[in-house]
């Protein structure tokens, strides 16, 4: 039996949305956050209408629905050294 707790794994992230779906554009931060918080490679890779969240006033005005701002996830994204493409 294979040990779960124990594997690691490389993973990438993508996502298309942007501001105009505040809580589907978190996602992609909020995913990758808790994989890498957990010891996982990952990588987040943003196409779309998702780039323009790498704008700091598009990320300070995006609140998604029973989140935290993406500002702050953003922050904790970057805390964790998680690459980010566009």
């Amino acid at each position: 039996m294979r040990d779960f707790d124990a594997a690691v794994s490389r993973i990438l992230v993508k996502s298309a949305f942007g501001s105009d779906d505040p809580t589907k554009a978190a996602f992609a931060f909020i995913h990758a956050n808790a994989l890498a918080e957990h010891g996982h490679d990952v990588r987040i890779f943003l196409l779309g209408e998702a780039v323009s969240l790498m704008r700091t006033p598009v990320a300070d005005a995006v609140v998604p629905v029973g989140w935290p701002p993406l500002r702050e996830t953003l922050a904790r994204t970057r805390e964790l050294g998680t690459e980010i493409f566009v």
